[in-house]
């Protein structure tokens, strides 16, 4: 084999799929970056649908999860194709864990500072504070899908009938109360990504503006939010060190994490979410962010 043959050989073994949704054919534009940053390092990418029937999974030396988010009515296929997929990046068994938000108490219960969570599963009744501003949303969704801001008591009966309107399709709805900050300070986004040795590694935090102003509004919108670069602050990067040191351990080989969190009412940041599946990485916010990932990658090749 001459040595031109064998380059290409090396490269074509390199593949990269990079995993999005019929929602997002070409990407959603904040991943553009890290497609075009592999492909200078010389690593052909493809993007393909996680439902694509004729892909070959097989072919690629790394399955990358960027915007697959069309999944949520069809999590249980979801996760089948996530098992069925080698070399998928965040793996299988963080998918079948990180797309049911039920993980947080997992994460609570390890020492993790949560944004206070109470869950009703189908078939059993909630019992809502008496006044306040809450959030009602379910277990599963992705971009805020199935979300609503309710003011009580003014708005009992419209949180009553979200909490049973999930509950009765059979999924549980999760109730958190709505954290003022996020109108002022925003919510921050941490980002991390294995440095050489594996290791999840501080990236950039992004801030993120208010999503929701009402009832069940949001939707799978990512264009929606309001995002732009933020210096994490010092109990930002400490509350991230406590949720990434509560993942369980039997989840290795991460690629990327996500920590969002937001003051709470002492002041000291609280986590709203960790994203191991399919997070926007806001890539667009730190120039050399794509570059750091797309490095990450090529170290797994």
């Amino acid at each position: 084999m001459s040595p031109s043959t064998s380059t290409q050989a090396t490269r074509e073994s390199s593949r990269v799929a990079l995993v999005t949704c019929s929602l997002f054919p070409s990407l959603w534009d904040d991943d553009h970056p890290l497609r075009d940053a592999l492909l200078a390092t010389g690593i052909p990418v493809d993007v393909v649908r996680w439902d694509d029937p004729t892909a070959d999974w097989s072919s690629y030396a790394s399955v990358v999860l960027r915007s697959p988010w069309d999944y949520v009515a069809r999590r249980d296929e979801f996760v089948a194709w996530a098992h069925s997929v080698p070399g998928l990046l965040n793996p299988a068994d963080v998918v079948e864990w990180n797309t049911d938000k039920r993980y947080m108490r997992e994460l609570a219960e390890a020492g993790a500072p949560i944004t206070p969570t109470t869950y009703v599963s189908p078939g059993e009744t909630w019992q809502p504070p008496s006044d306040g501003e809450w959030v009602v949303k379910p277990t599963v969704s992705a971009g805020s899908q199935d979300t609503g801001r309710y003011a009580l008591p003014s708005q009992l009966d419209l949180a009553e009938a979200h909490v049973a309107r999930l509950t009765s399709l059979g999924r549980t709805a999760m109730i958190q109360p709505y954290l003022s900050a996020v109108d002022t300070a925003g919510e921050t986004a941490l980002l991390y990504f294995a440095d050489a040795s594996g290791r999840l590694t501080f990236s950039h935090a992004a801030r993120k503006g208010p999503m929701l102003t009402g009832p069940d509004e949001g939707k799978i919108n990512p264009g929606s939010e309001n995002i732009t670069a933020r210096i994490a602050s010092p109990s930002e990067l400490a509350t991230a060190d406590k949720v990434l040191a509560a993942i369980p351990e039997r989840f290795q080989n991460l690629l990327y994490a996500r920590v969002d969190v937001i003051p709470g009412p002492d002041g000291l940041p609280l986590l709203l979410e960790l994203e191991l599946t399919e997070p926007s990485l806001f890539l667009r916010t730190a120039p050399a962010a794509a570059t750091r990932l797309a490095q990450a990658i090529r170290t797994r090749l």
